[in-house]
């Protein structure tokens, strides 16, 4: 099942939209970009800064209506380039990526729902050193233009692997001597744990956490020490807390 280099998505909608997440997008060298769309009335120094990059790539830019960009989004900030489908790595060949670094640290989401989420959850893995992000294929957000621009660009920095079973995802990590610990409000806390690497963090869904099967999966379980006063963080800042914790461990 794991045989595949590369998968495109072509649910992708083929744009991304958004000043950083254009910017980011052209320096990562990682996708074919068509072209780049500048509305007439943007202005600013990302603007420029995107339009010379574009130049000096040989891209095309396109001054263009600000209603022509807005069939793509309320919200490209008077910035979108069309590109290439996103490319998920194969699970294997990110595994033996992330084992180029000395501590590999990989990040599973389980059942994530939101883009928006989505995107800042992959923003704070590049922020905080992550080599890779694994999604399910079923019940979760791909790779979408939200997510794009919610990441601020940093969905090109970094790769992700989309698996049909997330149980037999993590037993071929378990193969690969990896530790599975999930993210369980109630459980140790970060503070006392002492994180084995490799290592892989599953963060559950916003309204439901960890699926028991998933759950039963994990070595450990770790949770974020707080005041009882709301039931739960929300899955992108539960991330951040916690890779911030891991990050420390790694250096």
């Amino acid at each position: 099942m794991y045989n595949k280099n590369i998968e495109k998505d072509t649910s992708f909608q083929n744009v991304v939209f958004g000043r950083n997440a254009v910017k980011e997008l052209l320096k990562a060298n990682k996708r074919t970009i068509n072209k780049v769309m500048v509305s007439k009335t943007a202005r600013g120094n990302v603007v420029s800064e995107i339009i010379s990059i574009a130049k000096q790539k040989n891209i095309a830019v396109h001054t263009v209506p600000p209603e022509k960009l807005d069939k793509f989004s309320q919200q490209s900030q008077g910035i979108v380039a069309e590109v290439s489908p996103v490319v998920y790595l194969d699970l294997l060949n990110l595994i033996n990526k992330s084992k180029q670094s000395l501590k590999p640290l990989l990040v599973i989401l389980d059942g994530i729902e939101d883009p928006h989420n989505l995107g800042a959850i992959i923003r704070n893995c590049v922020a905080f050193g992550a080599n890779g992000v694994i999604i399910p294929k079923w019940r979760a957000v791909s790779v979408t233009e939200t997510v794009s621009k919610s990441s601020a660009g940093a969905i090109e920095h970094i790769s992700v692997s989309k698996v049909s079973n997330l149980s037999q995802a993590i037993t071929l990590l378990k193969d690969n001597n990896f530790w599975i610990v999930g993210a369980e409000n109630g459980s140790q806390t970060l503070e006392t744990i002492d994180f084995p690497f490799p290592l892989a963090v599953i963060i559950g869904s916003e309204g439901f956490g960890l699926h028991d099967l998933t759950r039963k999966n994990c070595d450990y379980l770790v949770s974020i020490p707080q005041k009882n006063t709301i039931s739960s963080l929300n899955a992108s800042c539960a991330s951040a807390i916690i890779l911030y914790e891991i990050s420390k461990k790694m250096k």
